[in-house]
Parts: C-alpha cells; structure tokens; sequence
C-alpha cells in the first residue's frame, strides 16, 4: 500500500510538473486571468473521452497556461516608470547643473557625463546604433572614430585626411556609411573600407531605413537618392527641384524622409514617388533642423528666422511656436518625449512639448566657446551627445530613455551571437521601398462604403465640376470586362505584322497538314486491309526516292 501510494503521489507530482497552473511562478491572479482565455473571468476547461484527443487537448492546455504566465510575467516584470527631475519650493529643473546631477547620482550613470577635447578636427557630427551601445564621431577635417562609449572599447580611429559631411551606422556596429568631400563610403567595425557609392555625390545628409535596409542621401545637388545596403541596388534618385538642401529626418512611423529647403518649405518623400508626398510652407526663412518623434505624431522644424514650431503631421497645422535667441542648428527627439533644441553654445531640452506650450525649459546646458552641431538622445539611456567644434559632451538627462526595452526590436544588452541571429532575422523580415507610404495601415485596404454612397458621392462630384455649365447628372452602369487594359492591348495588335507571330503561324499550318496526312493515310490502311503493309512501303520508297531526287 506504501509503495502504490507513493507511486499515485509521484504521478500526481509529475502531473504538476507538467503543466497547469500550480507550477507557474508566483503571479497575482488577477493577472493571470487578466491574460487567460476565459468567459466573464472563469476559465474554459476542455474534456473528451477519447484519450488521443483528450492528450491533445491538455498538451494545448499546457501550452496556453505557459503564455498566459509568460504574458502576466512580463507586465510584473516591466513595471519600470520614466524618472524626471522634480524640483521642491523655488527651485527649477533647467537650473540643476552636470555636476550637482553626477553628484547625486550612482556611480555607473555618473561615469555617462563625460567630455571628449576634440578641437583639432571639429566641428563633429554623431551617432548612436539602434540599441544606443555604440557611438560614432566624424570630424568635419578627417577624423573618425567608433567606440563602446559605455565601456569605454575603441572600435577603430583613423585619419581619412578629407572633409567629412556626415556619418550614420546601417543596421548595426559593423557598418557605417561616412559622407566624404565627394561620395558616400562605407567602412566595417575595424575602419577598413567596404564600399564606395559613386551615385552619391556631395551629400550633405545621411539616414539609414533600418526596416527596408535603405540608406538616403541629400546634397548640394538637390536630389534625394536611396540604395539598398542589403543588396547593393541601387533603388531610386528623385530630384526636390529646390535647390541645395542639408536638412533631412526620418519619420519612424512611416520610413517617409522630410527635408528642410532654403524657401522655408519641408517637403515629404518616398522611393515609390517623383513629387513629394507632402509640401508645407512652414517658416519665412530656410529650414535649418528637422525632428520627428517615435510615434510619427509630432514633428519639430527650426528655421533661420529664429522660430521653433511644433506640427501635428496628421493635420500638417501648427500647434505650438517659440522663439529662440539665435537659430536652432539641431533638435532631436527623445523616446520618452523630450524634445533637444541646440543654439549657439546653449542646449534647451523641453518636457511636454508636445502637449501643452511651455513656459521654461526642463533641463539646460552652456558650452562656453563652442557651437553646438548636433543633439542627438541615446536609445535606452538617459543620456544626451552634444558634438561641437570643440569635441563632444555626454549629458545626463534623467527620463530620456526608454525603461522598458523590446528584445527582438533592440537589445541594448545583445551579444555577438544575438546580434548576428538579429541581423538575418532583420534581413528575412526587410520591408520593400514600395510599401513607404503616408498611411502604412492603408496598404491593403478595403473600400468597405455601400453602393448607392458611391453613387451619390460620384453625383456630388459631378456637379461640383460642371457647375457652370449646368450639365445633368445622367448615372451611368458599368460594364465589366467590355474595355479592360487587355481586350484594348489585343485590339491595337490585330494589324501589327510581327515576325515572330508569322513563323508560329506557318508552323502551326505544317503540324496540321501533317495531321490531315497522317489522317488520310490511316484511312488507306483500314480500306486495303491486308495490303496496308504493302502500300505503306511503297509509299516510304516513294518518298525516299524523292528525297534523293
């Protein structure tokens, strides 16, 4: 009885083991039926009598019990919040110095403020990898540099004695892509030379798609031109007919490139389109920064006339303006919201900017001597690079980045091995330059309205367009099929005389009088009976005769 018994609890306990509930971690319950399949909170059980299906059914059981656990585990898991600086009594936030901020924080993100004295090669420009744990530094006179900034690793430095315009990683730290006095160059981790793009030429601007493995340039030429890292193709070249341009951002909702014109108007573009998307007129002097954030919602324009306008893309209308001091060069937008506006030697970072008009900044920054090139945020820190003529200054800026991180999306804790599966799972998963649209949600779209709302929408428009003339609107039934794009094609090539169609039709014309024959022939054997044979020799000695003839 002992030993049965302890069998029957060695069962029940490999039961548990298995799967159900019982041996999922410890996760509130409601959590778990927050994620479970369930009807008004209670659970669906599954029962059968036949043991197959019965097996079946507790294996899915199992399986969905896993998910349910792994759902609520991530929510408790994640519950990390965006964590800004709050000021008590008088005090404000952009009043808080680097140094009153490093003091009073632990020691790993106190070792993020750092500066680098660079003033020999300057003004820098530069940039953060996807998952913020490399950095990039271009020289404007030849100097250039990747490293690990966290860890402080140095990738490669070398001296390319030519004038650098621009620099921009492609899908990871291997590659980057360098805009050179006269073509775009493409160096791997070590600084060894890969590639050299010799449609690219005198690019001011560079942005890398990381979804459709597109890499975008903009110049003094005007045109805007885009080339498939992947495969090397080269994808489109459309010209802005707007002269110079130096001002370029990427939408990350939607892949559409903005530019920034001399005329004050920002204009929107994909591969797929000649014209641009979109055209607005928004400052009364040149574009000098453009910034969109993550959601695709927002955009942020700063122009020579010293105005800072926030737009909402989905309307194309303003809502809010500021004037600065001196013209922004640069403005980057943080994952969290924070918005970076660098003038003259200043850098203002603005909360909710995008939400209410602002009365005073959240954060500020001097760099005394020193003209601020570019802001840009790291991914998943909070922290912001300052290059400049004179180098380049990593800020602290607390609630810029993103506490809860994608894996699968960017991983800023990924090893070489993650990140080689991530770059072939990227390359599988490589969107085509056809599919940038304003509206990405509207591929594959369905006009779902009624017939007679059609009608009449078609009546609408009608009478708008022949208003003056006062011509009646008489509907009219479509014919399906009568005038399809091919039934025209077949009716323009009945009297074309193509040689091609003409060989076809003469040897069409032998198989058949070969069949006639051949038809005959069998007609012959069946009359003749018994002297077929006889006839078909003398018919093959006929025409042999004839062949030696």
């Amino acid at each position: 009885m002992d030993q049965s018994k302890s069998l029957d609890e060695g069962k029940s306990a490999k039961g548990k083991k298995k799967g159900g509930r019982d041996n999922l971690p410890k996760v509130p319950k409601e959590l778990l039926d927050k994620y479970a399949r369930s009807e008004n909170g209670v659970k669906v059980k599954r029962s059968a009598t036949d043991k197959k299906l019965s097996g079946n059914l507790k294996r899915l059981q199992h399986q969905t019990d896993e998910a349910v656990a792994s759902a609520a585990r991530t929510e408790a898991l994640l519950p990390e919040e965006v964590g800004f600086l709050v000021a008590e009594g008088m005090e404000k936030t952009y009043k808080f110095s680097q140094q009153e901020i490093r003091e009073n924080v632990d020691l790993n993100t106190s070792a993020k403020n750092f500066e680098l004295k660079l003033d020999q090669f300057g003004p820098y420009k530069i940039d953060y990898t996807r998952n913020g744990k490399f950095l990039v530094i271009a020289g404007r006179k030849g100097h250039l540099a990747s490293f690990d900034w966290q860890k402080g690793r140095l990738a490669f430095e070398i001296h390319l004695k030519e004038t650098l315009r621009d620099v921009c990683y492609l899908h990871n730290e291997t590659m980057l892509a360098v805009a050179q006095k006269k073509h775009v160059y493409v160096y791997d981790k070590t600084g060894a030379e890969l590639h050299s793009m010799r449609k690219h030429i005198d690019v001011e601007r560079l942005e890398f798609l990381p979804y459709h493995f597109l890499l975008a340039s903009v110049g003094n030429s005007g045109y805007l031109r885009y080339q498939d890292t992947s495969t090397g193709a080269f994808v489109a070249e459309l010209r802005t007919k707007l002269g110079r341009c130096e001002v370029m951002a990427q939408n990350p909702y939607n892949a559409v490139m903005n530019l920034g014109h001399s005329n004050g108007v920002v204009t929107m573009w994909a591969p797929s389109v000649q014209t641009p998307l979109v055209k607005m007129l928004c400052h009364r002097g040149p574009v000098k920064a453009v910034a969109v954030d993550k959601g695709g919602y927002y955009m942020a324009t700063a122009g020579l006339d010293a105005q800072l306008k926030i737009w909402d893309v989905r309307t194309f209308k303003p809502v809010h303006e500021y004037f600065t001091p001196t013209p922004a060069e640069t403005l980057s937008i943080s994952h969290t919201g924070l918005l970076a506006v660098g003038y003259g030697p200043h850098v203002a970072i603005w909360k909710d900017a995008f939400k209410t008009k602002q009365k005073s900044p959240y954060m500020t920054h001097f760099i005394p001597s020193q003209s601020v090139t570019r802001a840009r945020f790291c991914p998943f820190e909070d922290v912001l690079g300052i290059s400049h003529t004179g180098g380049f200054s990593s800020l602290i800026v607390p609630g810029a980045g993103e506490p809860n991180f994608d894996a699968l999306e960017a991983n800023p804790y990924e090893t070489a091995k993650q990140r080689k599966e991530r770059e072939v799972r990227q390359l599988l998963d490589k969107l085509q330059p056809d599919m940038i649209t304003l509206n990405p949600d509207f591929i594959g779209g369905v006009e779902r309205s009624a017939g007679e709302m059609q009608k009449e929408e078609r009546k609408i428009a009608f009478e708008a367009n022949h208003a003056k003339e006062g011509t009646a609107y008489t509907p009219f039934a479509k014919k399906r099929g009568k005038a399809s794009k091919l039934k025209r094609y077949l009716n323009g090539q009945s009297n074309v005389i193509d040689g091609k169609r003409e060989a076809l039709r003469e040897k069409l014309e032998t198989e058949r009088k070969e069949r006639e024959m051949a038809k005959k022939r069998e007609e012959q054997r069946k009359k003749m009976g018994k002297d077929a044979e006889e006839v078909d020799v003398f018919q093959r000695f006929a025409n042999n005769k004839r062949k030696r003839v």
